[in-house]
């Protein structure tokens, strides 16, 4: 499995991580504090984390398929984007199982001098 997928999932599993606390935040703002404003950001937030929860889909469903996870552990990474800061602790757990099996690219030619 190349470096490349699993630099994208750990890169959309923060983003989405981030946009979840921020979206909780905001809607503690919100309906909790009743702050003038919290509405719109409460409306963006949630755009965005939609969105690229979406994204993080596909990147977390390629990279389960990649490392042949069974159905339950692919399930359980396909969900830490819904749960506030289960993805952070999640990335974290896949990054330390799969660092051994990533390889940093095509095997490279050596030369030889005569």
């Amino acid at each position: 499995m190349k470096k490349s997928v699993l630099t994208r999932y750990r890169v959309l599993a923060y983003v989405t991580g981030v946009l979840l606390v921020l979206l909780c935040l905001s809607m503690i703002a919100k309906y909790g504090l009743d702050i003038n404003g919290a509405a719109d950001v409460t409306r963006v937030v949630a755009i965005a984390h939609g969105w690229l929860y979406v994204v993080y889909l596909v990147f977390a469903f390629d990279l389960g398929s990649k490392a042949k996870w069974p159905v339950g552990k692919q399930l359980w990474v396909l969900l830490a984007g819904t749960i506030p800061t289960a993805a952070f602790f999640v990335e974290r757990k896949v990054t330390r199982e799969l660092d051994a099996k990533v390889t940093e690219g095509s095997p490279v030619a050596a030369k030889v001098q005569a």
